[in-house]
């Protein structure tokens, strides 16, 4: 593998892969490292369930040399013998979203952290290949969301925050047992094109609101803040940590924290919305939000976000003004059965 120093992820150098699998690439981050991939030279295989990507993230990638969609379940019996590989690197996407998400599916959330993982883990093996497990911030009542040890383990939230830490657990114990070449990366508040807009209080919900002329809604009284990473520097965190040989946790989140009612009132101004901005009460738990810690990120692999939440939202408002019409399904693999992904904002 080419020595992390020599790899440049905005495509001043070529990708240091020759061929990469993405589980969960038709979700947000999923189809921009896909694309970011095949750019700098990469074979891709993108492999996603469709139950929360869209197989339109990656339309634009079918027909493209060394780009194969395969719409199966990492977590079904036999998926790793439809991924023949060989593969150079594994990023893996595909698993339970945010400890907040979709709580009405606990058992999928709990096969996508272990069984999911765990066949994930067993292709980067088998090949020989560096994996990366895409992950969330842990949940929990501290400044950085650490869970305690007397969590509820039945509570409405606990069987996606509990797959996030078995999932991580279970490449540590790899890497430690196995010598396997694997780590983590957490992944905090990213957004920008293609983002989607069912996530109340995203910033895409926020755009697709005033695109709209409903209101743009805030919960609280706008005070909570957030650490807002735009894609393309996510996309950069996660390569440069895939790049290198790291098995401790490597955070990826935004330096600047706006507020809501900051991000609302300049997505109102971007768009040019005469939508009002409601204070609608807030349905959170009372639990601070997560906070990235980037001091290791920016250290050991010198990643440092580039883009500010400015600038950021200004090309995401851009983004979905522009927005086509829908585009025809990627050319796919036959279907297996479905799964999540990492990333709530997919």
């Amino acid at each position: 593998m080419m020595p992390m120093a020599a790899f440049s992820p905005r495509g001043e150098s070529r990708t240091p892969w020759g061929r990469v699998l993405v589980t969960g690439g038709a979700g947000f981050l999923g189809s921009h490292l896909c694309t970011r991939l095949l750019d700098a030279g990469a074979e891709v295989d993108c492999l996603d369930n469709l139950s929360t990507g869209r197989a339109e993230k990656v339309a634009h990638l079918a027909g493209r040399p060394g780009f194969r969609f395969l719409e199966r379940d990492i977590s079904a019996p036999g998926c790793a013998d439809a991924l023949t590989g060989p593969y150079d690197l594994v990023l893996h996407l595909a698993g339970p979203a945010s400890p907040a998400a979709r709580p009405d599916r606990p058992v999928e959330a709990l096969d996508a952290g272990s069984l999911g993982t765990r066949t994930a883990l067993s292709v980067a093996g088998r090949d020989g290949a560096r994996f990366l497990l895409a992950s969330s911030p842990p949940a929990g009542p501290g400044t950085r969301g650490d869970a305690p040890d007397d969590a509820d383990p039945v509570g409405p939230h606990r069987a996606c925050a509990e797959a996030v830490r078995f999932a991580e657990a279970l490449v540590a114990a790899h890497a430690g047992a196995n010598g396997s070449n694997a780590g983590i990366v957490r992944l905090f508040d990213g957004y920008g094109p293609g983002m989607r807009t069912d996530g109340a209080g995203t910033p895409a919900a926020l755009i697709e609101a005033a695109l709209t002329g409903r209101p743009v809604t805030v919960p609280g009284d706008g005070s909570g803040t957030y650490p807002l990473c735009y894609v393309d520097d996510m996309v950069d965190g996660v390569l440069l940590v895939a790049a290198g040989r790291s098995v401790r946790p490597v955070d990826i989140g935004g330096d600047e924290e706006p507020t809501a009612a900051e991000i609302a009132r300049l997505v109102i101004e971007l768009t040019g919305s005469d939508s009002p901005l409601a204070f609608v009460e807030d349905a959170g738990d009372g639990r601070p939000r997560p906070r990235p810690v980037t001091g290791f990120a920016r250290e050991i692999f010198g990643w440092l976000p580039s883009v500010t939440w400015q600038d950021g939202l200004e090309r995401t408002v851009a983004a979905f003004r522009d927005r086509p019409d829908p585009v025809p399904t990627a050319t796919r693999e036959p279907a297996g059965e479905r799964m999540g992904e990492w990333w709530a904002q997919g």
